[in-house]
């Protein structure tokens, strides 16, 4: 898969660059959120198109290799390189829906994740706020030994 910026995303990251301090953040968080929804959108179509090959597989194991190709490892070769196309082309379609369903489960659970940091984020700041304020203060001479004690040692 590509990770390279699409242009779209390239001239929002410019615009951001060049733009004022208060709409900079915005945009360039539009941007990224926008670059992540044509990841998740990619990745499910490949997804799809994997699935699809897979499920593909089976159908053509019963099918031997001779023939007018000669058979052998070559065409199998082949025949996986061809289920992996025809995955990709039925992907393209639509007609399944499948990336659909995975993009969305994507975009859950990235929604999720992000929400439970923030959340961990949160209550860790809080616990410990909450475990200093509650504890005592450490007395810096109780730990050692003091200077009479260790006389009497």
């Amino acid at each position: 898969m590509d990770s390279t910026l699409t242009s779209d995303t390239t001239l929002s990251l410019l615009q951001t660059s060049q733009g004022d301090g208060s709409n900079s953040a915005k945009s360039l968080k539009n941007a990224a959120s926008r670059f992540d929804l044509e990841k998740s959108t990619e990745a499910a179509k490949e997804f799809e198109a994997v699935f699809i090959a897979e499920m593909m597989k089976p159908m053509f194991e019963g099918i031997s290799t001779d023939g007018p190709f000669g058979g052998g490892k070559g065409e199998e070769v082949f025949r996986s390189l061809l289920l992996q196309e025809y995955g990709k082309m039925i992907s393209q379609t639509g007609s399944i829906g499948l990336s659909d369903e995975v993009r969305s489960a994507m975009i859950d659970m990235q929604a999720q994740a992000s929400s439970s940091r923030a959340a961990s984020t949160i209550e860790g700041t809080n616990t410990e706020q909450d475990i200093l304020a509650s504890e005592p203060a450490l007395d810096v001479e109780s730990p050692s030994v003091s200077a009479q004690e260790n006389e009497n040692l």
